[in-house]
């Protein structure tokens, strides 16, 4: 289904919370939405690979390594696992890498920056709880949408 942020904030900005306009684009997609997952890791992915293993189901998964620029949470490894697995998208409060391959993909992805660095594996995180960057709260269940204009989320689907 076809939709443009623009339009859904004509229409439902009392009930719409609007990112800042904080996110690069580099997803093959990038007109995307579906209910929310979190998850919360600082320079540490190893929770991104187990979420994005599972089925997604149109969901999309919001993550937040506390805006750091100091490596990436996401390459074209977990993009392409992401997309095998009907993820919707990926959002990331932090760096992907390997952009030119994840723009192949067909999932959403919005991120703040590209880095060529790796995380490190300690299998630390939280899941599925509340996240609060880009003046924005991503609750679990919730609903995003996005696209070249920006990024929106909603507690009840709009369509």
């Amino acid at each position: 289904m076809g939709f443009k942020t623009a339009d859904l904030c004509d229409e439902h900005a009392d009930r719409l919370q609007i990112a800042e306009p904080v996110f690069g684009d580099y997803g093959g997609e990038i007109s995307f939405f579906g209910p929310i997952t979190t998850l919360k890791a600082f320079e540490d992915n190893s929770l991104v690979r187990k979420a994005v293993e599972e089925k997604g189901e149109g969901r999309v998964l919001v993550i937040d390594s506390g805006g750091s620029m100091r490596c990436a949470m996401v390459g074209d490894q977990l993009a392409a696992l992401a997309e095998k697995n009907g993820w919707a998208g990926v959002i990331v409060n932090g760096c992907i890498r390997d952009s030119a391959a994840i723009a192949d993909t067909e999932i959403g992805c919005k991120a703040l920056g590209v880095h060529p660095l790796k995380t490190v594996k300690r299998n630390e995180g939280q899941r599925d709880v509340t996240l609060r960057f880009a003046g924005v709260s991503f609750v679990p269940g919730h609903y995003l949408y996005a696209d070249e204009d920006g990024l929106v989320v909603s507690e009840q689907p709009l369509f």
